[in-house]
């Protein structure tokens, strides 16, 4: 279903303008999209760019990346972006998803906290986020 939705997206070629949102806490994203996109620069963790996503969702937004896409866990990284289409109406789905992702990185944080990684391996997880977001975009814009 949630892939569904982005499918009829990709099929109306939303492309990368500016009812596209990225919400993210990694300067990476921010330096590379902020021209041609709207960014919303989150200066918190991980779990605090998933409740920047979910307000933006009671807004009205609609997911379109998972909040919990790639294989990293949420007590592994520190990085997280996100993209939502802004939208006037609540999406029932993108709002269950990111309830459920919201409670997935809270029990991962609870079980194990992030370490406190050196600036090499953080430089290493801003890339791998960036990489992940830059695949998503490229699906969803061709």
């Amino acid at each position: 279903m949630f892939f569904q939705n982005i499918y009829e997206l990709l099929i109306g070629g939303i492309g990368l303008d500016k009812s596209i949102r990225i919400i993210t806490n990694n300067s990476l994203v921010k330096d590379k999209y902020e021209k041609d996109s709207n960014i919303e620069l989150v200066d918190g963790k991980y779990i605090d760019v998933l409740k920047s996503a979910r307000n933006m969702v009671h807004k009205g937004a609609k997911l379109i990346t998972h909040p919990l896409m790639g294989s990293i866990k949420p007590n592994e990284t520190p990085y997280r972006s996100i993209v939502v289409l802004e939208g006037t109406s609540l999406d029932i789905e993108s709002l269950a998803i990111i309830e459920s992702s919201i409670a997935t990185a809270e029990k991962f944080q609870i079980d194990n906290k992030v370490p406190l990684w050196n600036e090499n391996i953080l430089e290493d997880f801003r890339f791998v986020d960036l990489k992940l977001l830059e695949s998503a975009l490229d699906s969803i814009t061709k």
